[in-house]
């Protein structure tokens, strides 16, 4: 209907609408305005064209110069003007109109294992520094380490719309994976799944592992065992067997009492695993674990067993993840590059999605570095009598 001040209500599930007389030759035009539910008048939006208009310059070059991945085209003087008025103006592109012109969302799905596990903020974090400039916003998800929550996730990303994922969750045999790297671009990080042909970004597993129980070894330590990571995560399987190979290396017989497999990479299974070489192995002076976490919850076991670290056992860890040097004694462990890892992963993906033909390496391993702190002491002799006096008077309590 229309109103006494000529404005029309078209619905009331839709902004009004005013409608004003307007002079014209030819006769009168009316001339509509959309307007809130309040009736108060919409701010029209920005748009290229009046940026353009203010600049004085062609609507490409403000197209060129508000795009990441073309304002090289342009000088530093250009594109700082029209960057500055374009904010002045209040301009902000509109992304989906742009999507359905260029078929890109400009979004990057990150998956993440465990989101209370705090050696991936720093990876999150080297990926947006990669991905921001570039135009680009992430859409993170955590799949719990659960290969139907994973799945799911998969869908979810795809249902979005992402250019491209990066994947810190995948498991070493993955076939969601492999399926979806056919329909969009796919790096992962900090993990593999070989074989595959996916390009990945990890560390050096096998020399960090390496450098670690040579440590030990010339701290006098013989009887080394080993708390190993998940037997389904690449990281598991490359330390385990580095481990191994290190140990023959060096001549030492480590029994399969001292080698225990962690079923995830958390302080529970830590503790689970160490309490269980401890009671089998008796003799062991050191525990090279495969991370972090996991030689926490061995040094919480050994104080639960009347223990310490490093003056009844040694305790090793892998990943140096933030906070560790806060928390007593002080872990000496294998330190990864965490922001690098996350930073080149997205670079890589960047360029298989901006160059899809272009080759890009299949394997990209990052160095590690050992962090010495104070877990680390030689054996002291009698410590396999101790143990076992420990583990009775445990017993004992538990009866």
């Amino acid at each position: 209907m229309i109103c006494a001040n000529d404005c029309m209500i078209v619905t009331p599930y839709f902004p009004r609408v005013k409608i004003f007389p307007q002079p014209f030759a030819s006769g009168p035009k009316k001339r509509i305005i959309l307007c809130n539910e309040t009736g108060e008048t919409m701010k029209k939006s920005v748009t290229i064209k009046d940026v353009a208009r203010e600049t004085g310059v062609h609507v490409a070059t403000v197209s060129r110069a508000l795009s990441p991945n073309a304002r090289a085209l342009l000088s530093a003087e250009v594109v700082a003007k029209i960057r500055e008025t374009a904010n002045a103006m209040g301009y902000r592109p509109n992304r989906i109109a742009a999507g359905l012109r260029t078929r890109r969302t400009m979004t990057v799905g990150v998956m993440i294992p465990d989101i209370t596990n705090t050696l991936f903020p720093p990876i999150v974090r080297g990926m947006e520094a990669a991905l921001e400039p570039a135009g680009y916003a992430s859409i993170l998800v955590n799949t719990d380490n659960d290969p139907d929550r994973e799945a799911r996730l998969f869908d979810v990303l795809l249902q979005r719309g992402v250019d491209g994922i990066i994947d810190a969750a995948v498991t070493h045999m993955d076939p969601h994976l492999e399926r979806i790297s056919r329909e969009v671009p796919i790096v992962t990080a900090n993990r593999m799944v070989e074989g595959s042909g996916i390009p990945s970004v990890i560390n050096d597993d096998a020399g960090g592992i390496r450098m670690m129980l040579q440590k030990l070894h010339a701290a006098g330590h013989r009887n080394i065992g080993h708390i190993a990571g998940p037997e389904d995560l690449s990281t598991g399987i490359q330390r385990r067997e580095a481990f191994q190979a290190a140990a023959n290396g060096l001549g030492l017989k480590v029994p399969g009492t001292a080698m225990i497999v962690a079923e995830r990479y958390n302080e529970d299974e830590g503790s689970r695993c160490a309490m269980s070489a401890l009671e089998n192995s008796p003799d062991v002076t050191a525990l090279l674990c495969a991370n972090d976490r996991l030689a926490i919850g061995a040094i919480d076991a050994l104080a639960s067993l009347g223990l310490k670290c490093p003056e009844d056992i040694s305790v090793t860890g892998f990943n140096d993840i933030p906070f560790l040097d806060m928390i007593p004694p002080g872990l000496t462990t294998v330190q990864i590059l965490q922001f690098d890892v996350g930073r080149i992963a997205a670079e890589i993906l960047l360029k298989r999605m901006t160059e899809p033909d272009a080759r890009v390496p299949e394997t990209t391993i990052m160095p590690v570095s050992i962090i010495e702190r104070n877990s680390i002491a030689p054996p002291r002799s009698g410590r396999g009598r101790k143990t076992r006096a420990s583990r009775q008077s445990r017993q004992k309590k538990l009866e």
